[in-house]
């Protein structure tokens, strides 16, 4: 059974009698299930931590497969047309059981070559017993080789199949997980339900994690390269992403560098059992870069916009405190009352005098001046209760992050 491009006329193995093609499939035919046994004994003396496992019959099945693939081999010998079907299913499965196991195809791939090696002993032995000449033998152990590249890509595919079913289950679990860490409300115990869906997938469980939530770059944008230890979910229209020890060293640079072209946030450090907390904060910054009030473009940490994030989320509240601190201005028309509020949060955040306020406002001191006076004309003696300056001040800061009041300078 020589190789394909050997099949021709000129075949040394097509050549051979036909009486001697056929002694020698006979022949070999009744050896093979001793040779299969002898491959099957030097594979376990190599690899003897080599699982075995037994067929329906109790029969280890590679050396069931081992049996089928040199009697295939043998019976394609008589007509030498075309190539050797590979035995289905069996060597499928070998590469299939590596891959489940997470072993490479590295050790598979030397057993297979030393199967070869052996049958080819056997074959050569059979061979000068019934006077099949050198150059014959010299295509059999090359069409032995082909064979065998069939095997291989057997045990390829089945490895490839293995390795796809378990990265499936392993997002399956993972979204679970991550289900479970985000859940507002847990229900019986959730130490134990984390540490068993943890376990599962092989993440340690850290004491501090930060929740995040992503914005795709395109609808299609393939998921971020954010390493083992990152939990990520991309079912979500926005992706959530669990960091565990988001501060240890090397972790927010990695995350920079995976995230690079996302936008985005990711919340607070907090403990394992309050992720969700962390979670909401980052779907706050969200929504607040969707509105345009923190910059996007990038995936934003929410530790480095706490102002904006304390200031601009509870907005009712907010706006409701606003209307009462600053109803003294809403007489004064709109510019003049704008120019206003800004000088007064300048001199709240300075508690210095109309110099200060003046260079940090880039106007005249005394045009400074001026605007105290009316300001404490305004709101009278209120404007020394340290109470009613806190609240001034924490209403005049969210109005300057929403855009209402100006950059200091005016």
């Amino acid at each position: 059974m020589p190789p394909s491009r050997t099949l021709t006329s000129r075949s040394a193995w097509n050549e051979v009698p036909r009486y001697q093609v056929r002694r020698f499939a006979e022949i070999a035919m009744a050896e093979a299930p001793g040779l299969a046994e002898e491959i099957m004994s030097e594979i376990q003396r190599e690899y003897p931590h080599l699982p075995v496992v037994l067929d329906d019959s109790g029969e280890p099945m590679a050396l069931v497969g081992i049996r089928r693939a040199i009697e295939v081999f043998v019976e394609h010998l008589e007509n030498s047309e075309g190539r050797p079907t590979v035995p289905p299913g069996v060597f499928q499965e070998f590469g299939r059981g590596e891959g489940l196991h997470g072993r490479s195809l590295d050790s598979l791939q030397a057993i297979y070559r030393m199967g070869v090696r052996l049958a080819w002993r056997r074959f050569a032995e059979i061979g000068q017993r019934v006077d099949i000449p050198p150059p014959a033998m010299y295509e059999l152990v090359d069409a032995g080789y082909e064979y065998l590249d069939g095997l291989v890509d057997q045990s390829v595919r089945g490895y490839a199949e293995a390795a796809a079913r378990q990265a499936g289950e392993r997002l399956r679990l993972q979204r679970k997980l991550i289900e479970l860490l985000l859940a507002e409300h847990h229900r019986g115990d959730p130490a134990d339900a984390l540490a068993e869906r943890a376990a599962r997938i092989g993440w340690p469980l850290p004491e501090k994690v930060a929740a995040g939530v992503l914005l795709r770059p395109a609808r299609e944008a393939m998921a971020p390269a954010v390493g083992q230890g990152v939990l990520l979910d991309m079912e979500y229209e926005q992706p959530r992403m669990v960091v565990p020890e988001p501060d240890a060293a090397g972790r927010p640079e990695l995350l920079h560098r995976a995230l690079t072209g996302w936008s985005g946030a990711i919340g607070p450090p907090v403990p394992l059992a309050d992720a969700a907390k962390s979670l909401r904060w980052a779907e706050a910054a969200v929504r607040l870069m969707e509105r345009g009030l923190l910059p996007s473009g990038e995936v934003l940490h929410c530790t480095e916009h706490t102002e904006a994030l304390v200031l601009l989320q509870p907005e009712e509240l907010i706006d409701d405190l606003a209307r009462r601190c600053l109803a003294p201005l809403a007489h004064c028309g709109p510019t003049h009352g704008r120019r206003l509020a800004e000088t007064l949060l300048a001199w709240l955040e300075t508690r210095g005098g109309a110099p200060e306020v003046a260079a940090r406002l880039g106007v005249h001191p005394q045009t400074v001046r001026y605007r105290l006076r009316q300001i404490r004309e305004l709101w009278g003696d209120e404007i020394d209760d340290p109470d009613r300056r806190f609240e001034l001040e924490l209403v005049l800061r969210a109005q300057r992050l929403r855009g209402a009041l100006g950059d200091d300078r005016r």
